[in-house]
């Protein structure tokens, strides 16, 4: 297991709610939720920042890979925030650092990362990142 990163290692934050549901039978957050919560703050920033259009845009992203560390269990109903960083961006792909926190905790919980590959929608092949897009993933570039 690698070293539990600190708040430092990410450029921005999006609180996340923790769900009954996202329990499993040891009383703490399953293992698999935490892709999900992945996902959801790498799109979040994609929508908000980037312009991504999940619904009708020519380009979408494609989670390709991925992999996690857990270091602490979470429980329902924690608050729990999500910090999120460009590890590397290719021509039309990024790969995502990503890590949970405990709300006002400095070290993670769980980090990881997943890769986005975009592809237009109707051929279903890659295609370079979108200068929007391209943009606010840079932003995101941890030295």
């Amino acid at each position: 297991m690698s070293k539990r990163p600190g708040r430092d290692a990410y450029a921005v934050f999006y609180p996340i709610s923790t769900r009954w549901s996202d329990n499993d039978t040891y009383g703490h957050i399953n293992n698999v939720v935490y892709y999900s919560y992945f996902d959801s703050v790498a799109n979040r920033y994609l929508i908000e920042e980037g312009g991504l259009d999940i619904n009708d845009g020519r380009v979408v992203g494609y989670v390709v890979q991925s992999g996690c560390d857990y270091h602490a269990p979470a429980s329902y109903p924690e608050a729990i925030e999500g910090g999120l960083r460009v590890d590397r961006l290719g021509n039309s792909s990024v790969q995502y650092g990503i890590a949970i926190f405990r709300e006002g905790e400095q070290e993670a919980l769980a980090h990881g990362h997943f890769v986005h590959v975009f592809v237009d929608r109707a051929s279903n092949r890659s295609v370079p990142i979108p200068e929007d897009l391209r943009v606010a993933l840079d932003k995101l570039r941890r030295g």
